[in-house]
């Protein structure tokens, strides 16, 4: 199997997809076996009643997110022995060229989550050349938590990913190696010296900017090569307070619309920001604000609830 083509980077969509994958949760809880190392979750007692919040929170986010000119695939999470399915990014990620990958996860109430309707719809309505399978390696103890575990930046073929124990350096180098990435590792711990579980709550790439929480990257050395690697770009660097992180305002993901790009995000997210903060993703990308303080609870927002489709639609599709 040989090294997949690069994206041109002629493209202004490269980084923000058009498409998008969603699953609405029927049977969401806070997962329990996921909270050792997820310090962003929020374990409360009534737990049980959080599923149908969770269930209208993502039916409104998909409506708004179609209202901009987003395509939502909305699928339905049926299976209650996979508290996290709404966060379908995890465990797998389009390419463009026609590669999806499928991703090793490290819980196994997680490893639920993978689903072949799901592949089954992206070759039907995408050009889909080849499925690379990584989910064997769980049996060997390696993960690689997809674009939770990194954060890819298409335009410059870097892979941005923290360590930690759902982020295995050779799975990563090995997806690397097969989808014309750089890694780009590096460590981070927030305020109470917890290791961040997945990058993707630390850090946004956008076509024109990046949101990054710098203050948490523990290696000075390593900062610094970050902020230039994504400065080279020609990116605006917007850096986030440990407690903006703490509100997700990380975790946002840029789409393409009907009306250029869009910058999809929480309420929690945007009320994080300051009002410099905003003006400068305004600049090139409107805000979108999705109202989703149910699902965060389980320790991930908007950007986790979103897999993007980085595919070529199929001509009989349209």
């Amino acid at each position: 199997m040989g090294v997949l083509p690069v994206a041109a980077r002629t493209e202004c969509s490269v980084q923000a997809p058009s498409a998008v994958v969603m699953v609405r949760p029927h049977g969401f809880t806070v997962n329990t076996e996921t909270a050792t190392d997820n310090h962003f979750q929020t374990l409360t007692a009534d737990a049980g009643d959080l599923a149908p919040l969770a269930y209208a929170e993502i039916t409104r986010a998909a409506s708004m997110l179609r209202d901009q000119g987003v395509t939502v695939h909305l699928f339905e999470g049926e299976d209650r022995d996979a508290p996290d399915s709404v966060f379908p990014n995890n465990w797998f990620s389009t390419h463009a060229g026609g590669y999806v990958a499928i991703y090793p996860m490290k819980a196994l109430s997680r490893r639920r989550e993978r689903r072949s309707d799901i592949i089954e719809m992206l070759k039907r309505r995408y050009r889909v050349q080849e499925v690379i399978d990584y989910s064997g390696l769980e049996l060997d103890g390696v993960f690689l938590e997809g674009t939770g575990s990194m954060v890819l930046d298409h335009i410059d073929r870097v892979a941005y990913a923290v360590r930690s124990e759902r982020t295995d350096r050779i799975a990563l180098e090995r997806f690397c190696t097969q989808f014309s990435f750089e890694p780009m590792v590096f460590s981070a711990k927030d305020p109470s010296g917890f290791d961040i579980y997945h990058t993707n709550v630390l850090m946004c790439v956008a076509t024109d900017f990046a949101m990054i929480g710098l203050d948490m990257i523990t290696d000075s050395v390593r900062r610094r090569e970050i902020v230039h690697r994504l400065g080279r770009s020609g990116r605006r660097i917007i850096g986030l307070t440990d407690a903006q992180i703490g509100k997700f305002a990380g975790n946002a993901i840029e789409l393409l619309g009907r009306n250029g790009h869009t910058l999809a995000l929480s309420t929690t997210a945007l009320l994080a920001l300051t009002t410099e903060q905003i003006d400068i993703i305004g600049e090139s990308a409107r805000l979108l604000p999705l109202a989703i303080p149910t699902v965060e609870l389980a320790g991930g927002s908007v950007r986790c609830t979103i897999a993007g489709v980085h595919l070529t639609p199929r001509g009989d599709t349209q």
